[in-house]
């Protein structure tokens, strides 16, 4: 099928913009939203859509495009190419789903590395009496502990202890070894929204005090809502991050607290591993988690964990 003049020359805009990323811009500068959803009744599974705006309809890639993938981390395999076929769906408004007939999934599933960081907010260090760190501190979950922006807590009868924390995560959308700082950026797809729930009595006092027991129970890692490309935030470095529990703020900080920040993060770990699409890094959270209250306080069933950061959107979690 021959393309009209005109959008043959806006398919050249775009791909001009993305081959002009630079270490401060993302994969693609072209301010989208991202997600994975599946539609009600469909039976089709999982599907990678485009948000026409935070909270209306997605566009469906693969009814768009039947070339598309059906999953984020192969969609970001694709660079350039899936960025502009997502770009094309928005700006054309067709194969819309309605919020009504789909549920939103994690925007990445089954990511080979869930990266986390530690003390990695100035508030939280000073929170805990404790000295900033000289280096990222750098731990894991398994990826089997990702879930749903809006999917249930499991609260795991092995602890007691289990505690929230809002953390802003972004996704690698570009294959890299050894990256340098200028260049980290133009490996990150975008970012979204993380809860590293965390079981202290296993982070702090059991299993010899390795951290990785306590924060890789299943549904430990609530994702979401959508994967906001990097050229839809002004400064990821500059945005209020909350959390709340049963409507009450328990969190309150600002991403401007954080020690290490998104391009060092990227150097730092591609020292030591090669970093590929759909790889999830969490960045750590501000001052206002449970274990840390006088008395302590622990999430308990029916609890619900509302973590939000501006410009990216909110997930809401049920305790169950």
């Amino acid at each position: 099928m021959k393309l009209p003049c005109g959008h043959l020359l806006g398919l050249r805009r775009l791909s001009a913009v993305c081959l002009a990323v630079t270490g401060r811009r993302g994969v693609c500068s072209a301010g989208m939203r991202l997600v994975q959803f599946y539609r009600h009744g469909d039976g089709g599974g999982a599907r990678v859509g485009v948000e026409q705006a935070e909270g209306q309809g997605v566009i469906d890639l693969k009814a768009f495009d039947p070339s598309m993938p059906c999953n984020m981390k192969e969609f970001l395999e694709m660079g350039e190419k899936g960025m502009e076929c997502a770009q094309r769906a928005l700006s054309s408004g067709q194969c819309v789903v309605a919020r009504s007939e789909l549920k939103l999934l994690p925007p990445v599933t089954a990511p080979e590395k869930v990266v986390c960081v530690g003390m990695n907010y100035r508030d939280h260090c000073l929170e805990q009496n404790a000295p900033i760190p000289a280096e990222p501190i750098i731990f894991s979950k398994f990826s089997s502990a990702i879930t749903g922006p809006y999917d249930d807590i499991l609260l795991p009868e092995e602890s007691q202890e289990v505690d929230w924390e809002v953390e802003l995560a972004f996704v690698i959308g570009r294959k890299g070894k050894h990256i340098k700082e200028e260049d980290a950026l133009s490996h990150v797809a975008g970012f979204t929204v993380a809860n590293d729930v965390s079981a202290r009595d296993w982070q702090m006092r059991r299993n010899g005090k390795q951290w990785l027991l306590g924060k890789t129970f299943d549904t430990f890692c609530p994702l979401g809502p959508a994967l906001v490309t990097t050229g839809s935030v002004k400064d990821v470095h500059k945005l209020g991050v909350r959390c709340l529990v049963n409507g009450a703020v328990v969190q309150d900080s600002n991403t401007d607290q954080m020690i290490f920040r998104t391009e060092k993060l990227v150097a730092w770990v591609s020292r030591f591993v090669t970093l590929v699409p759909g790889d999830v890094f969490l960045t750590g959270t501000p001052p206002g988690v449970g274990v840390f209250r006088n008395p302590p306080v622990f999430l308990k069933k029916g609890d619900v964990v509302e973590c939000q950061i501006d410009e990216i959107g909110a997930i809401r979690n049920t305790v169950v």
